[in-house]
């Protein structure tokens, strides 16, 4: 790849450049996390022998309990028989693994058919220019309610709609991953994230309050705002930071001719066709999910949530476009027979050989900094300094925004920071008169900003291989100055708009009250 860099430069451009020389300089990212993981046996059998730990109240089973947390060494009997034994488990159990291949397996169909280019093509002809930033970031919010199906898909389809467009490939990646990971908290729609922290929430209100019903939806009115607020923010850093600093792009991607040429009436048979087959999967699905006694629903009845479609939809979404894609090679004389749409499996597993082999690496690095208790101490010893300083409700809720967002580096996920910060802030809140709802609204907000930046993130691995299909030197360094404009940018303006919502006094949610009593 080559890139054309406008010939006079930004001193933001200048400092972006200098960050990704720097972190591209570093090992290949394979041979970098693996050092990650030496560094963790390392820190951890220091630590361990100088006695480190913390004490904290912790969320286990829907209960508080003061818990002293220690420093796990690896380099102790235990600890090397963990690192040996669990190193085939750590990799199979990867939470991207299973699903970046699954996903890849039908998606990798429809590119190999050819049915991917072509739709792109037209989906370019018909969409407003304008349109398809915005687009991107918006629908990488909303996939959210589709649990990671985001990271694995629509990350690297707006990496091919901005290459159709003759727009920079990599743009379109950052633009799609600032608004499945960056803008992680805000939706339209109420996602599995809002039970699951309400339920840790209503653990720690009742330190003080066994009455009190935390609301499920006690963040909505804020978050469905926030969607907007994303949104606008990850189009303007696209349009006039990323895609400026990026130039223009000029290199070629093997097995991907996304020239704007016309669509030849074969190509058109073969879309129809093809979008016949995707309106008949969709609607067996649909009649599927219809009868109350359906295998989709849960025991409650119900199709959203915990049940088995939202459990079964990278599977749905991976048929979505196998069918398709076989469809379209029938049509179109790509695929002969079954052993063409065999052979379109295999070369598009033999394209993720690179993501196996850093997805293995990664996948030790986050287990050995879990198994090791590194992160739960830092987030313990941050938690109880907070709670011994006196401040106002407006530093409080920057600072601690802002904590959250630093531990996100240290810990990928929400609900294990949100176990151990909860019983200490949720309080902190009520004391001073404001509700757990706004707390944990807090929360969320620093938790999303610092996503797409850190390493510890569980798909940064799969980032960095998608973006090595259009810059085969392309590393941490190139992710993170990538996406470091987004994190800033949503981290200081979603503060600000909470600020600004707090000061006006407008409800976060239905049925929430801003403060304690209400």
């Amino acid at each position: 790849m080559s890139n054309t860099p406008e010939k006079k430069t930004t001193w933001l451009s200048r400092c972006l450049n200098s960050i990704e020389r720097i972190g591209n300089a570093l090992p290949h990212p394979v041979t970098l996390f693996a050092l990650f993981a030496l560094a963790i046996v390392l820190i951890s059998a220091v630590c361990a022998a100088l006695g480190v730990s913390a004490t904290g109240n912790l969320v286990s089973n829907g209960e508080l309990k003061e818990t002293t947390v220690t420093v796990v060494s690896l380099l102790t009997k235990d600890g090397l028989k963990y690192m040996f034994t669990s190193a085939v488990n750590n990799f199979t159990t990867y939470a991207p693994l299973g699903m970046v291949l699954v996903a890849m397996l039908g998606v990798g169909v429809a590119e190999k058919s050819g049915m991917i280019d072509t739709l792109l093509k037209s989906a370019v002809r018909i969409t407003p220019a304008r349109l398809l930033t915005p687009m991107i970031v918006f629908l990488g919010v909303m996939s959210n309610i589709a649990s990671d199906a985001g990271y694995v898909i629509l990350i690297p389809l707006g990496a091919m709609m901005f290459h159709a467009c003759g727009r920079h490939p990599i743009a379109g990646l950052a633009a799609a991953f600032a608004g499945v990971s960056g803008g992680f908290s805000a939706n339209l729609l109420v996602g599995t994230l809002d039970p699951m922290l309400g339920g840790i929430t209503q653990a720690a209100v009742e330190i003080l309050d066994s009455v009190y019903r935390v609301q499920i939806m006690g963040n909505y009115f804020f978050l469905f705002a926030s969607t907007f607020l994303i949104t606008i923010l990850g189009t303007v850093i696209t349009e006039k930071v990323v895609e400026p600093r990026l130039g223009k792009f000029t290199g070629t991607v093997e097995g991907e001719d996304l020239s704007i040429a016309e669509v030849t009436p074969q190509q058109k048979k073969g879309l129809r066709n093809a979008g016949i087959a995707a309106l008949i999967f969709v609607a067996v699905i649909v009649a599927c999910c219809i009868p109350a006694d359906s295998f989709f629903r849960n025991e409650a009845g119900e199709l959203l949530g915990a049940t088995p479609l939202v459990n079964s939809l990278i599977v749905l979404i991976a048929l979505l476009f196998f069918l398709p894609g076989v469809v379209y090679g029938l049509t179109t004389g790509k695929f002969k027979n079954d052993k063409d749409v065999a052979g379109a499996l295999s070369a598009s597993m033999a394209d993720m050989g690179s993501f196996l082999a850093l997805a293995f690496v990664s996948s030790q690095f986050i287990n050995y900094f879990s198994y090791t208790n590194l992160g739960t101490i830092i987030a313990l010893n941050g938690a109880s300094f907070f709670k011994s300083i006196d401040i106002g409700l407006i530093p409080l809720i920057i600072i601690f925004v802002l904590f959250t967002a630093f531990m996100n580096l240290f810990m990928g996920s929400a609900s294990a920071k949100w176990n151990i910060l909860a019983p200490v802030f949720v309080p902190m809140f009520m004391l001073l008169g404001y509700s757990p709802e706004l707390c944990q609204l807090a929360y969320r907000v620093g938790d999303s900003c610092t996503n797409i930046i850190t390493p510890l993130m569980t798909y940064y691995a799969v980032i960095i291989i998608f973006a090595q299909k259009y810059d085969k030197k392309a590393g941490i360094g190139t992710v993170t100055a990538t996406m470091l404009p987004y994190s800033v940018a949503f981290l200081v303006c979603w503060i600000v708009m909470l600020v600004v919502w707090l000061l006006v006094g407008l409800p976060i949610g239905p049925n929430t009250p801003l403060f304690y009593p209400a």
